[in-house]
């Protein structure tokens, strides 16, 4: 499996970008064609035979606190030795593998150490916001009780409540700090720096994402020694990063991207990774530490990069910089033209999801044949087709479908194995040797491919997805709310808001008070990305005949709004934005 890996590192080295396509579809040619092995354990053979062995005293991971002082450095063998010593260290509080582990961190060097250790010992991580809420945190303990955590001193405390309300109590639990009742993390310096792995497989799980979903609470995504590690293989390739590159990825720990871009795409080559940490993101203060740290590459969230044109980034030397990338929603032209004229270069865009690795994009070889706006073309680890919703393939270009994966040929090594614990959902999405995305696309005649938006109503903010049921849910415990309805309205920064259309009982009036207070309620409830940005007091929503609510007329009503800017006074008079209730704290949301 290392030969891989190797490969990856030469294909990104080359200089000529016409021969790399060929190379990579030969790679994946063998890949899809080949069967899995029986083990592979990635921080074994690939982190340590790989890249500890061959370079131990190169730089892995620079770490910097943005809102302080605080900054330290690790090389590839600091980072080995100090994840095997936080593995023996769980090993003897009775860790097994098949084991789960709550990494609720911010973002910390131990986020690197606990997922490599996890790795190598088989245990199931499960990246966990650090803005989740007791009852948050409840649901996912109840449907996955958590045999270990470790989390900073803040989410300690509400995760205690979390498990004192379901009467349960892990193997071990883990603080970075000091707290009663928990384990210091600087308690693994007693253990020996060397540690044995695990033989892992293609079915044994080792990451779980929660994820949210449109009909239901979040889903558990589940993936496996193969799927994430080896899956990651075509991020890396989209990614380009070399081994003597320093990348920088603004995602927080608690999401896939995290794992996507600050993790495998950087220790597949042994490149280095930067973890800037900062309480809100000041993008002045980012864009000094990227040119401080002589950052070459720079991963963003579509919010960030439009925070990032906006400050005007021929105020810093960013000419180490020599690739810029994007994830999420597609950027605007403005945001894409404002960067290439500061630093020449432009910012590559690609896709793919929670449940698998990057399945379309721009890769390095694309930069001079990109289409502004296009999500890039399909990658070979993925046979990916458009469908329409009766299932039959879509050749034709400029008609929009279903983003599908086809499987009738081979099992893409990136795509998960199965919502755990969820087998309707997989008979939702798994359909007639295709795996359903959800999302919608579709392709001009080069072959070049434009997202269209959610097939189903999950809304994207700030490269957050939220499932609207979890909202409707927090809003309908209110006495006030009769039913309530949520969408995404637009909006040019965060690409969509959380709306909610809320009906009252009779004996409630709408009134700015009312408003408050749903707000304050789904603030003790939700995280705070989840809680509604606008609320609208309507007398009833639109529904289908069997009673279902129609989201999709209430986003268009919301982007027609776009279009005709007048609005009704009846409407005005009803519909409050968060941001207009300083008594929330909610300056500069």
């Amino acid at each position: 499996m290392q030969e891989f890996f190797r490969q990856i590192i030469e294909i990104n080295r080359m200089e000529n970008d016409d021969k790399k396509p060929k190379e990579v579809q030969a790679l994946f040619d063998r890949l899809n064609s080949m069967e899995m092995p029986l083990h592979f354990n990635w921080a074994t053979q690939v982190f340590e035979d790989l890249h500890v062995n061959s370079h131990p005293d190169k730089t892995a991971l620079i770490w910097q606190d943005l809102d302080g002082s605080a900054k330290q450095s690790y090389t590839y063998r600091e980072m080995s030795q100090t994840s095997n010593q936080l593995l023996n260290y769980l090993n003897a509080a009775g860790m097994e593998k098949g084991d789960n582990l709550y990494l609720m961190t911010p973002l910390v060097p131990q986020t690197w150490f606990a997922s490599l250790a996890c790795i190598k010992g088989g245990i199931v991580t499960i990246p966990t916001a650090i803005s989740m809420t007791v009852r948050a945190l409840q649901f996912r303990f109840e449907i996955y009780p958590p045999k270990a955590i470790i989390a900073n001193e803040a989410s300690a405390l509400i995760i205690d409540e979390a498990l004192e309300n379901i009467s349960f109590e892990p193997k071990i639990k883990i603080v970075l700090g000091h707290k009663e009742g928990w384990a210091s993390i600087e308690d693994i310096e007693t253990q020996d720096v060397q540690a044995q792995g695990v033989q892992t497989g293609p079915e044994d799980f080792l990451f779980c994402f929660f994820t949210s979903g449109t009909t239901g609470l979040p889903k558990r995504v589940g993936h496996t020694a193969i799927s994430y590690p080896l899956g990651h293989l075509s991020t890396t390739l989209m990614v380009g990063l070399l081994p003597e590159d320093i990348h920088s990825n603004l995602s927080a720990p608690g999401w896939a991207k995290w794992s996507w871009s600050s993790f495998f795409s950087v220790f597949n080559v042994g490149a280095a990774v930067t973890g800037f940490t900062f309480d809100k993101l000041d993008a002045e203060r980012y864009l000094y530490a990227v040119e401080q740290n002589q950052v070459t590459s720079l991963c963003a969230s579509p919010t960030a990069w439009r925070m990032f044109v906006d400050v005007d980034p021929e105020n810093f030397d960013l000419s180490r910089l020599r690739q810029s990338l994007s994830a999420g929603e597609p950027l605007g032209s403005h945001v894409i033209e404002t960067w290439e004229r500061f630093t020449g270069h432009q910012i590559r865009d690609y896709y793919g999801q929670t449940e698998t690795t990057a399945m379309i994009g721009n890769p390095p070889w694309m930069i001079h044949q990109m289409k502004k706006g296009s999500m890039g073309v399909p990658m070979g680890m993925y046979d990916v087709a458009l469908a329409d919703p009766m299932g039959n393939l879509i050749n034709t270009p400029g008609q929009t479908g279903h983003i599908v994966v086809k499987l009738d040929r081979w099992r893409p090594a990136g795509l998960f194995n199965e919502y755990m614990g969820d087998p309707e959902k997989m008979h939702a999405v798994f359909v007639d040797h295709f795996y359903y995305t959800g999302d919608r696309a579709s392709f001009d005649e080069e072959g070049y491919w434009w997202f269209e938006g959610r097939a189903d109503d999950v809304i994207k903010s700030s490269d957050y997805r939220i499932g609207p049921f979890e909202v409707e849910s927090a809003l309908g415990e209110h006495p006030a709310v009769a039913e309530a309805a949520v969408v995404g309205a637009p909006d040019p920064k965060r690409h969509q808001l959380v709306k909610a259309y809320v009906i009252l009982h009779p004996s409630y009036t709408g009134s700015r008070d009312l408003a408050c207070e749903l707000f304050k309620h789904t603030m003790h409830i939700l995280p705070k990305f989840k809680i509604p940005r606008i609320i609208e007091f309507v007398p009833d929503v639109p529904k289908t005949m069997s009673g279902k609510i129609r989201r999709i007329d209430l986003r268009e009503s919301e982007e027609n709004r776009l279009d005709d800017p007048v609005a009704d006074p009846e409407t005005v008079a009803a519909e409050y934005f968060y941001w207009d209730f300083p008594e929330l704290g909610s300056k500069n949301i």
